[in-house]
């Protein structure tokens, strides 16, 4: 006679299953840390990018001018000397979802770039980055204390000590000539 039904089963059991989601969900703990850390370091080299540019850009444009009058973060927008990245209407954001102020010093004959909303970590990392000497006058660090920064570039036991505000509400300020 013929067997109608096929009393073995087949599959996987319980047991193998489970081990099969645990070692996912620990690989899937590891991914998620990595693109944290790499989403970290591309905002941190994005806002380096953006300071990068617009400096150049405000120095191109008022090469031949003799002072820095009139600028601020809409003259810099209606001038495209901001990367278009960090344009939001008339105002300016850096990497990290900050406002970005431009404003004129010294009667005019110089300019600060205030990054805000930046990190202990972030905010350490761009104050210790060597901006080299080339027009820049001082850096200034802001948690809950503001401290000008002459000595160039600046330590990172130093830029730790002046970023001390544990939520993003650190400010760095870069004033050039």
């Amino acid at each position: 006679m013929k067997r109608i039904f096929n009393s073995e089963q087949s599959g996987r059991s319980m047991v193998e299953m489970l081990g099969v989601l645990a070692i996912i969900g620990v690989l899937s703990v590891g991914g998620i840390s990595g693109y944290s850390k790499a989403m970290a370091k591309f905002k941190l080299t994005k806002a380096q990018d953006q300071l990068t540019m617009l400096l150049m850009n405000i120095r191109t444009a008022y090469a031949t001018s003799p002072s820095y009058a009139g600028l601020n973060a809409e003259a810099a927008v209606d001038y495209n000397l901001a990367p278009s990245d960090m344009v939001s209407a008339k105002t300016l954001h850096n990497a990290f979802g900050g406002a970005v102020t431009l404003s004129t010093t010294n009667n005019d004959l110089n300019f600060s770039i205030k990054f805000e909303g930046l990190g202990k970590e972030t905010c350490a990392s761009l104050a210790s980055t060597d901006w080299g000497t080339d027009g820049l006058v001082s850096i200034t660090l802001t948690d809950n204390t503001a401290r000008t920064v002459a000595d160039l570039p600046i330590s990172l036991p130093t830029a730790f000590s002046g970023c001390s505000a544990a939520t993003a509400s650190n400010t760095i300020t870069w004033t050039y000539y």
